[in-house]
């Protein structure tokens, strides 16, 4: 479990050129052409031009955020009035939760869902339990994959809405989401999907995926943190209630002031998603790959999801004799993450990874390695030797202590 920081033990300084960043899964670097597109709003009149206001410098960041919502749009193959802004991931998908199934409650008050959702959809989906919803969450198999045949057999005539993550945050398994898709359109039940790590990573293509509400968010894929999208398929459904009341923005279904730099932040960021999408996974992925292999050096280690149906950027091993708080700690160069960095701080193991079968022991002895972008060859391997080594010093410390108990 971490131990809580006093201000004088917290640096506010970058890291040293030591650090190796292996957390994209957390969040992702912003890159330098988002940087460059967010400048113009942040400072001079620039960072003071309101998009709701009718003056001209108002109208450029209108035009700006327009334009930001064509980017975003265009990786997801929606239309630009589409897309909803918001603060992130979890506010998207709190919107897309809570007012699709408001809005749909006259016809049905069903929900189904999947254990290894992100806990924004899950204590979500709490919420509307008690408000009087029923919430059907389905198991994985030992690969962390959903099967389609228990998803059509949870469908009741009252169901309305499904949320089924596109990868898992943690072991990065891929769900069949064109299968969900064509199901929730055969059966009339509007599909939420979270594609936060997926989103510049794999294909989205709303209207060909059957997906009617999907959550994006821009620090998972080289943007800012603070702004997310929802994307609303017109062509299902219409509408959804808001959770929030104010000014009358973005039709009312998220007002307030657009923040304008991180909006354009956004678009840019997605633009760029899109334009790597035919080069970068592959490059990835054969990172990790190669990452893996170096760590197979080692006995007693577990690749946790399904090895073939996998995102490029994530891998999740356990390494048994060895607790991946303290190997946490060993690697104070590496950044690397003990589970969802959402969740990392508490003591419980991962409930993922119990999902798949892991027991106790191997839930908290797993450790997330997630590459990007920027990650090099190099780094991959100074990081295996770095992982190898500390896992077999504690090893060696641990060994003769197992011995006197």
């Amino acid at each position: 479990m971490h131990k809580p920081m006093s201000e004088a033990s917290i640096s506010l300084e970058p890291a040293d050129d030591r650090l190796i960043y292996l957390d994209y899964a957390s969040g992702t670097p912003v890159d330098p052409m988002v940087t460059a597109a967010m400048q113009p709003w942040l400072t001079g009149v620039g960072s003071a031009a309101n998009a709701s206001a009718s003056h001209r410098i108002g109208q450029s960041a209108a035009a700006a955020c327009v334009r930001a919502s064509e980017q975003v749009a265009g990786l997801v193959n929606a239309s630009p009035d589409e897309i909803v802004w918001t603060s992130g991931a979890t506010e998207s998908i709190n919107l897309a939760l809570l007012g699709a199934a408001r809005f749909q409650s006259e016809r049905g008050r069903h929900i189904v869902t999947c254990v290894t959702e992100h806990p924004a959809v899950l204590k979500t989906c709490d919420e509307l339990r008690r408000q009087g919803y029923d919430v059907t969450v389905l198991p994985v198999d030992s690969g962390g994959l959903l099967s389609i045949d228990a998803f059509v057999a949870a469908l009741q005539p009252d169901t309305v809405l499904a949320s089924i993550m596109h990868v898992n945050n943690e072991t990065g398994v891929i769900h069949d989401i064109d299968s969900i898709g064509m199901v929730c359109r055969d059966h009339g039940v509007l599909l939420h999907v979270d594609a936060a790590q997926s989103a510049g990573r794999l294909p989205l293509d709303v209207r060909a995926q059957g997906i009617d509400l999907l959550s994006l968010s821009a620090h998972k894929l080289y943007g800012p943190k603070g702004v997310g999208a929802l994307c609303l398929n017109r062509q299902r459904s219409r509408r959804v209630e808001p959770l929030l009341f104010g000014g009358g923005q973005q039709r009312g279904l998220r007002p307030g002031t657009l923040p304008t730099h991180q909006v354009v932040g956004m678009g840019q960021a997605c633009e760029l998603g899109a334009d790597h999408l035919s080069t970068e996974p592959a490059k990835v992925a054969s990172l990790r790959d190669t990452l893996w292999m170096n760590l197979q050096q080692l006995d007693g280690i577990q690749l946790n999801g399904q090895a073939d149906q996998r995102a490029c950027h994530i891998l999740n091993v356990s390494f048994s004799g060895v607790d991946g708080e303290s190997l946490l700690l060993a690697l104070e160069d590496l950044a690397v993450s003990a589970g969802a960095a959402c969740t990392s701080d508490g003591a419980e193991p991962s409930a993922v990874l119990r999902s798949l079968g892991c027991s106790d022991t191997q839930a908290s002895s797993a450790v997330r390695f997630s590459l990007g972008r920027h990650t090099s060859a190099e780094e991959v391997e100074q990081a295996s030797m770095r992982v190898v080594g500390a896992v077999t010093r504690l090893r060696t410390i641990a060994e003769p202590l197992a011995q006197q108990t």
